[in-house]
């Protein structure tokens, strides 16, 4: 009897057939392997001065490790870990390791997953329906995301942020700080509650979190609790300019907790104020006489702008004028620093940026999550984001600031050699 040749086989629902996903896992499997292999060469090449009394080589490969499954963003990939021994180790104290930087000796997930994780959280993913969420990126299986590892997960979070909230400072210094208060869901705006921010540069150029919690924008007092927390736990030295909008409790707050700073008030925020007390017709016109000012190259033209702008405006849109003149001095603050700088100065963009992402993933839905739960997952989200931030631009100019050097327009003050010295 002959075989049927017209049946065909029915694929199962469930299956799931990506060439391509298997050909980019199988390609990912063999690289790691080839990386973690290169890295125990270049281990064993760094140490082979290490001999044993008779010559032979301390230091040699011990095979391999157990194979396991690391989660990436294409799904689980297996991979072993090399193993080394040392033979001229007399105890535990003296053995010299191996720990590839690569494969950890416990790692089970990639960064990008760990960052991956609150973002589910926050988007309201119970910690029960995660291996579902990312089946489709892990694969049905997805190891090591089990509901009870997530809760595992999200404690650790709380510790983390716990550790890192009452971090000491001392050793920090911030010439320039941004602060915001940032809403990020419905139920915190019902209460009139968002996240009050605080990020500062360093020294160096880094941009780093100094500190947030959840407050009052406005409220001077909600501000005055994050700063003076901040200060408690050491951070003695006052920025050099804190920048920020001007309806914020912040400036009151820091008046009184670091006199000596600088305020600059923020031209985007700014911008949308004042173009909202005018016509839709006159907002592109406007905006650009706004840009006239605050991309002006000198204060003294800076100043012939706004001149110019309130002459042009103030008759018939004085609510807009008014607007704008009643922070004409902090509004030109960021001349007196360093041009390369001016960009960063000019607005808390460090700020929304970084938080455009973080109110994007946020839920606005009736369930919304609680303001402990939401600030958690945002220093999650923003921990993961800080290790992208670029560094200010004119980073060496920042020595020069906190080391008190005036500048004018941009430019250093150089004083005159006084010739009438001996």
């Amino acid at each position: 009897m002959e075989t049927p040749t017209n049946v065909v086989r029915l694929r199962h629902p469930e299956d799931l057939d990506d060439p391509l996903t298997e050909v980019l896992r199988s390609g990912a499997r063999r690289l790691l392997a080839q990386a973690v292999e290169m890295e125990a060469d270049a281990f064993l090449s760094a140490m082979q001065d290490l001999r044993l009394p008779d010559g032979r080589a301390r230091l040699v490969r011990h095979g391999h490790g157990p194979e396991r499954a690391i989660q990436t963003g294409i799904g689980p990939v297996p991979v072993a870990r090399v193993r080394v021994r040392d033979r001229g180790a007399s105890g535990s104290e003296d053995r010299v390791r191996f720990t590839s930087t690569l494969l950890p000796k416990w790692s089970r997930r990639t960064p990008s997953l760990d960052a991956l994780l609150p973002v589910l959280y926050l988007r309201g993913v119970s910690t029960g329906d995660f291996q579902e969420a990312l089946a489709a990126l892990l694969g049905r299986d997805a190891p090591n995301l089990s509901p009870a590892v997530i809760a595992r997960l999200t404690a650790a979070w709380a510790d983390e942020h716990a550790r890192w909230q009452g971090r000491d400072l001392s050793a920090r210094r911030y010439a320039y700080v941004w602060a915001d208060g940032v809403y990020l869901q419905a139920r915190m705006e019902e209460q009139a509650e968002c996240m009050l921010v605080l990020i500062g540069a360093t020294p160096e150029g880094r941009k780093e979190l100094v500190g947030f919690q959840v407050g009052v924008r406005e409220s001077a007092q909600s501000w005055r609790e994050l700063l003076v927390d901040v200060k408690r736990r050491g951070l003695s030295i006052a920025p050099e300019i804190a920048v920020g909008d001007g309806a914020l409790g912040f400036w009151r707050a820091l008046d009184e907790v670091f006199p000596g700073t600088a305020h600059q008030r923020c031209w985007v925020h700014k911008a949308a104020n004042v173009l909202d007390k005018v016509p839709k017709s006159i907002q592109p016109a406007m905006k650009a006489d706004l840009r006239e000012i605050h991309g002006a190259p000198t204060r003294a033209t800076a100043e012939v702008a706004l001149a110019v702008f309130v002459e042009k405006y103030g008759t018939k849109y004085p609510r807009a004028a008014a607007c704008l003149t009643k922070d004409r001095e902090a509004l030109l603050t960021f001349y007196d620093f360093p041009a390369e700088h001016w960009d960063h100065l000019r607005s808390s963009n460090p700020i929304e940026s970084v938080f455009a992402t973080v109110r994007h993933r946020t839920v606005r839905t009736k369930g919304a999550l609680s303001a402990t739960t939401a600030k958690l997952m945002v220093f999650k989200l923003v921990m993961a984001a800080s290790k992208t931030w670029r560094r200010l631009k004119g980073e060496n100019q920042l020595p020069k600031v906190v080391a008190g050097v005036i500048f004018r327009d941009g430019t250093e003050v150089v004083a005159s050699p006084d010739h009438r010295a001996a």
